[in-house]
């Protein structure tokens, strides 16, 4: 079992950022990656941006293309946690933001409870 805790939501205005931490607790080595999605009222539930873990295969990182260059996702090994920092937001970022663990190989995937942002104009 893989336990994942989210924080760092909260109101901002548009143009501010944020920082979202996601902790990984439990069995890490099931997972090989992180990722966070997001999840706006009456949407479906979107990637966001994505990263490998591990010392050897670690760092790779995937984004949604319209968020390339204001989102940036990043990991600490030493922590079990992965950061999602967000700049120049804007009231369409506005959603619960999940943070997921992809299991390896046929492992299960685990999911965070969501953290709520909201941006304001």
């Amino acid at each position: 079992q893989v336990q994942l805790v989210e924080s760092g939501g909260g109101l901002v205005q548009a143009g501010g950022s944020l920082r979202l931490s996601c902790a990984a607790s439990g069995n890490i080595f099931s997972i090989n990656a992180m990722a966070w999605y997001r999840q706006a009222p009456g949407k479906q539930r979107e990637l966001v941006a994505s990263i490998t873990l591990g010392r050897t295969t670690g760092g790779i990182t995937n984004y949604a293309d319209p968020l390339k260059g204001r989102f940036t996702i990043s990991r600490d090994d030493a922590k079990n946690t992965v950061y999602l920092q967000m700049n120049s937001l804007k009231p369409e970022d506005t959603a619960v933001y999940y943070c997921a663990a992809y299991g390896r190989g046929t492992s299960r995937d685990y999911w965070g409870q969501g953290t709520q942002v909201t941006v304001s104009s």
